[in-house]
């Protein structure tokens, strides 16, 4: 009987999560609801750094019949995704320390961790089926977590959307799978490339295919739930969809393309330009009407997607490392800006209207610096990370030939300026009406503190520091590029 372990250890990455998951379940288990819960928070974002360390581990393996694979790509995507969902722990620490939310800790840690697992099993997918069970184990918990806030007839009417939405993707994404499976005669990635023929059916299961993603990501036209949604969720539930989520997302759907269909890329190369930028340019028009900066952050989002997508067209390791080098530095910036919002909300009675931050220099000088440069970096404005990783991921692009697209996303990049720079001007020039500030002063907690500080180390250092990047394309290297195989 063969007893060798060894090569469930590439499955490290789950297992630790699987295992803080089963130690905050039990935590939660047996705390008193009652009693002070701020050392279940601090429990939850250490065995987080825990599981991020334990992860720093990248290697290549396959498991079960070639179903799971794990390449040092994905192992860095992984604990880049790790890290994102530490940062959004750390800022929801006020949010979760409210009386009216304190005892449901443990459902946001608990669900939020069960929906990371399903990423990351989705992100090392050999088999469309393993690929499918990680993206529906994702999407079902993050119902849950836009329905958390319940007894809110906002959060309630956005988790009904959100379920909808999922249940209409997933449809539309399992019935493409299932004219693969019958044109093919098999769902491993390794496998279909030879088997593609581009007949009419493997071409409408292609389209549905990239629909089902588009819905995850929140592409045009696939994206009317997305505003509402965020508006809805509570602000730290939103700040984990707009970053995590898309991310995980993200990278699926580009080693799905480009290691499963590499035969049909002219058929799939052009639809993806197009969704890239519609995508940016719809959300961008519809950001600068948007006077919530939930739902501003949400076209925001959108926007961002569309410049995510553009490392699939590139088809290259260049093209590759850009797209998990934008997610990373997307995550400090986006995180930051909705740790932000969320500390205004929780010290102003719930308000998020871009009114409320009207002169927030005065008070809170600190937020509104670190607001400023992560909407800064956002743009894409130098020296911060974003102007990096938009420089990348457009000249992977461009590389390729993709240079009219390029030349309309950077266009685009002077819109998403200006209305960035609407929530820097509220804050910094417009007088608050009567003269009254309307967030006072206050203090963020500790856990928020520690949050910004990161992000802020993120936004200003990963410009700077060239070691990721380089480290994102040698691993990138390491794909089949080319190769007619799966990952």
């Amino acid at each position: 009987m063969n007893t060798n372990l060894s090569p469930i250890w590439s499955l490290h990455a789950e297992l630790s999560l699987v295992a803080v998951l089963l130690v905050i379940f039990l935590a939660d288990l047996f705390r008193r609801p009652e009693g002070n819960s701020r050392w279940f928070r601090v429990l939850a974002c250490v065995l987080m750094a825990v599981q991020i360390g334990l992860d720093l581990t990248p290697d290549t393996r396959e498991l079960f019949g070639g179903m799971y694979v794990n390449t040092p790509f994905t192992s860095v995507v992984k604990s880049i995704l790790s890290a994102g969902t530490l940062l959004v722990f750390l800022q929801c620490g006020e949010w979760m320390g409210r009386k009216d939310t304190r005892h449901r800790q443990g459902e946001f840690y608990v669900l939020t961790l069960s929906t990371l697992l399903g990423m990351f099993f989705m992100v090392s997918s050999g088999h469309f089926l393993m690929f499918y069970i990680g993206l529906e184990t994702a999407s079902i918990p993050a119902a849950c977590l836009v329905a958390l806030d319940k007894y809110r007839h906002q959060g309630y009417e956005a988790g009904a959307k959100f379920i909808l939405s999922s249940m209409f993707s997933s449809a539309l994404l399992l019935y493409g799978l299932s004219l693969i499976y019958g044109t093919c005669g098999t769902l491993y990635f390794a496998d279909v490339p030879s088997l593609l023929e581009g007949n009419a059916l493997q071409a409408f299961a292609l389209v549905l295919f990239i629909a089902g993603m588009g819905f995850k990501m929140s592409l045009v036209p696939f994206h009317l739930w997305t505003a509402d949604v965020y508006q809805g969720a509570p602000t730290g539930v939103a700040a984990y969809l707009s970053v995590i989520s898309k991310g995980a997302a993200a990278v699926a759907l580009a080693i799905v393309l480009r290691f499963v269909f590499p035969f049909m890329e002219g058929q799939w190369t052009l639809v993806v330009a197009v969704l890239s930028v519609v995508s940016i340019t719809v959300a961008n028009l519809m950001a600068i009407l948007q006077t919530d900066l939930k739902r501003f952050m949400a076209f925001s989002s959108i926007s961002q997607a569309g410049y995510i997508v553009l490392g699939v067209l590139a088809g290259t390791a260049q093209g590759m490392a850009s797209l998990a080098y934008y997610i990373a530095v997307y995550v400090v910036a986006n995180v930051a800006v909705f740790a932000v919002i969320s500390t205004v909300e929780q010290h102003s009675g719930g308000l998020t209207g871009r009114d409320a931050y009207n002169g927030l220099y005065r008070t809170n000088p600190r937020l509104a610096l670190v607001m400023t440069l992560a909407l800064f970096s956002l743009g894409g404005i130098p020296p911060f990370a974003g102007f990096f990783s938009k420089f990348f991921i457009f000249a992977a692009a461009f590389e390729e030939g993709w240079w009219l697209v390029v030349f309309l996303a950077l266009l685009n990049t002077i819109i998403s300026l200006y209305y960035y720079l609407l929530v820097v001007k509220a804050m910094y020039i417009v007088e608050p009406e009567g003269g009254q500030c309307v967030v006072s002063p206050f203090r963020c907690s500790p856990g928020v503190r520690v949050c910004l500080l990161l992000c802020v180390a993120g936004i200003c250092l990963l410009g700077l520091c060239s070691g990721l990047y380089d480290g994102l394309t040698h691993w990138a290297g390491l794909l089949p590029f080319g190769a007619v195989a799966g990952l």
